[in-house]
């Protein structure tokens, strides 16, 4: 998931691609901010260490932007996940970045719209992430600092900080 996009983004394009690793490029479909990023991002290791991965591609992008004369160029919400994990950025390189909000009291949920199935099958240990809280409800919504990102994962959440990192990227 990717909610934010990449400033001046048609004079960066060309060169953001060709940041990719030259296997998974054949793969991009589409043209898109989103799926540049989520291709950098694999290309930094996203399978194997998710932050590492995200602070490098958008570190690579912060560069590539400044070499152009484009400012504050990031503004994110992300989320990826393994099958087992979660992790949630929120980010901006400048200003505020989009929201972003995961939920931490089911039982609330259960209790305030016993109509709804979808929230009557979540287990205790369930959360939801969301780009905007599904209701004013006690208890339940925990936005995610700016500059930082959550890892869900089954019994342990943690919000951990989140930083570009400036200067690493494929050589470009």
């Amino acid at each position: 998931m990717h909610n934010g996009q990449i400033a001046g983004f048609a004079r960066v394009k060309r060169e953001l691609a060709m940041a990719i690793d030259a296997e998974l490029y054949p793969c991009i479909e589409g043209s898109s901010d989103t799926e540049i990023f989520f291709f950098l991002a694999l290309t930094f290791g996203l399978k194997q260490d998710p932050p590492a991965a995200v602070e490098r591609a958008v570190g690579l992008i912060e560069r590539v932007c400044s070499a152009h004369g484009i400012a504050d160029p990031m503004r994110m919400s992300v989320a990826v996940s393994d099958g087992e994990a979660i992790w949630a950025f929120r980010y901006s390189s400048e200003g505020e970045p989009p929201s972003l909000y995961y939920s931490t009291r089911v039982e609330t949920l259960h209790q305030q719209y016993p109509e709804l199935p979808a929230f009557q099958h979540l287990s205790r240990d369930s959360r939801l992430i969301v780009s905007e809280p599904l209701d004013d409800l006690a208890g339940v919504w925990n936005e995610v600092p700016r500059s930082h990102y959550g890892l869900i994962r089954n019994g342990n959440d943690e919000l951990q900080p989140f930083s570009p990192r400036a200067g690493v990227g494929t050589g470009i």
